[in-house]
């Protein structure tokens, strides 16, 4: 807060007579509309699924940045979507996917927003994936009626990771030592303080297969393949745009001004205006740019990191090479 006083204080100065406006308020301001492109009544509206999915607040902030408040990506997604149910001239809408995944909730949470949608209002999804859509952004993708790849995009490793960290061995080294307390025997499995047995890390194993099999089971029932196929195409791998269209993962290949076109068919219009949702200081000048300046989008940031090996392991729809 000083920092800011201090900037404000400066261009006060520097302004001389000239008046200066600065927004020293921290808090979160109401979406608004923008149109990018296009014109007449109707309306697609295009949003970000971008970075790692999780339901924590996303990025991390340098000494001496001010970026805009910002908002879990779940929280900004389900915002979009309800803005969007109300608006009747909203005739579809175009996810634009930039994300290795993230964790299995949010993953299933997107995917289940995108469903109620769909239910509430009957208009088409279509999907575009940029550089990366794999794991949970493919998970994402596959609430969408259409799904348009770019042709370099990567996509695929249909599956599911648990990382875990042992630090036993350091902690001994330098001659520190954890304990538990516990009610139970397993209460600590996946501990960083000592080393997974065979049978909890079976136990493990038997959750990372159930979520898997979740996993296949959308891959399924909304790319309409037989199981045998999903299943061997859902070994972690990923696919090139060509790859995953000829195994038929995608619809067609495709850039976001072919999507958008995919949409205006689907919704019967011939002329529509897409449009986004942002707050004040957000720059939205074309459909190119994003809601947030994203986290990378492949395989992971350090930040994401972070925050996953805190406090304990998580189950993940990401791709992690």
């Amino acid at each position: 807060m000083l920092h800011r006083l201090v900037v404000a204080f400066l261009a006060v100065l520097v302004g001389g007579c000239s008046v200066i406006s600065i927004d020293l308020s921290p808090r979160v301001r109401p979406l608004r509309e923008e149109t990018v492109e296009g014109d007449g009544k109707a309306k697609i509206l295009l949003t970000d699924v971008s970075g790692f999915l999780s339901e924590d607040t996303p990025g991390v902030t340098l000494p001496f940045a001010s970026p805009p408040p910002r908002v879990p990506r779940l929280v900004r997604f389900r915002e979009e979507l309800k803005k969007a149910a109300k608006d009747e001239d909203v005739r579809a809408v175009v996810l634009r996917i930039n994300s290795p995944g993230g964790t299995v909730t949010a993953s299933d949470v997107m995917f289940r927003e995108l469903e109620l949608f769909r239910k509430e209002r009957r208009v088409p999804i279509v999907a575009v994936m940029m550089d990366v859509a794999a794991s949970g952004g493919y998970y994402v993708a596959l609430a969408a009626d259409t799904i348009v790849a770019h042709p370099t995009t990567v996509t695929g490793s249909i599956g599911v990771i648990m990382i875990t960290m042992n630090a036993q061995g350091l902690l001994e080294k330098i001659g520190v030592s954890a304990s538990a307390i516990k009610s139970g025997a397993r209460k600590d499995m996946g501990s960083p303080f000592r080393t997974l047995t065979e049978e909890e890390r079976a136990i493990f194993q038997s959750v990372i297969d159930d979520l898997h099999q979740q996993f296949v089971t959308k891959v399924v029932e909304r790319r309409r393949i037989p199981r045998e196929t999903a299943q061997r195409l859902a070994d972690g791998r990923i696919f090139t745009a060509d790859q995953a269209l000829s195994q038929r993962l995608v619809d067609r290949l495709g850039y976001l001004p072919d999507a958008i076109e995919v949409a205006k068919r689907a919704a019967g219009v011939e002329q529509a205006r897409v449009i986004v949702y942002h707050r004040p200081r957000e720059y939205r000048a074309t459909y190119y740019a994003q809601a947030a300046t994203p986290e990378p989008a492949a395989p992971i940031s350090f930040a994401s990191l972070a925050a996953l090996l805190s406090p304990g392991p998580r189950f993940l729809y990401v791709w992690w090479p």
